[in-house]
């Protein structure tokens, strides 16, 4: 029971295992954020990013959508994880602060590179979320080995698409 006497149907801490409301939250949270950045890419995905230059490697257009799901799913199980352990966590709010920084830049990618299309920007800020991501990934880790490990695939897409910001910027320069 919470401190006001109450317990909200997702934050209940008297349960030892799984907690469905707790895990839908901590799921829908990075995914809002990607839905976010879907509204910001949507348009540009149709009009001003099929006339710029790609490398051949470039994935095709309909792999984003599952992937980045997939991974804010992920990311959302790995915050759960986290989030359950919360009471024993002297530092929780600094360590959901990071995790909420890099949603953020995640999204900011978005607006940067397809809304403004300013492509140079979101390869400096990408370099950033990168950062931020093995930052936070190793705090979760310290906390939950398992919650850290999650944050591995992530990792890996956040530096493919870094390298494939890095191909785009060079091939449009003008």
């Amino acid at each position: 029971m919470s401190k006001w006497g109450y317990t909200c149907w997702y934050m209940n801490t008297d349960k030892k295992g799984l907690q469905p409301g707790a895990l839908i939250v901590n799921i829908l949270i990075p995914m809002a954020f990607g839905a976010g950045g879907g509204l910001l890419t949507a348009q540009s995905v149709k009009t001003w990013y099929p006339g710029i230059a790609k490398p051949s490697w470039n994935p095709p257009n309909w792999l984003f959508g599952p992937v980045w799901s997939s991974l804010f799913v992920i990311i959302g199980i790995s915050a759960y994880l986290i989030w359950k352990k919360r009471a024993a966590i002297a530092h929780f709010p600094r360590t959901m602060a990071i995790y909420f920084i890099q949603l953020m830049l995640n999204l900011c990618w978005s607006f940067l590179f397809f809304y403004s299309k300013l492509i140079g920007a979101a390869l400096a800020e990408i370099v950033v979320l990168l950062v931020v991501i093995v930052i936070n990934g190793l705090m979760f880790y310290k906390i939950d080995k398992t919650a850290g490990i999650l944050f591995i695939p992530y990792f890996l897409w956040v530096g493919f698409a870094t390298f494939l910001t890095y191909n785009i910027f060079i091939l449009n320069q003008v």
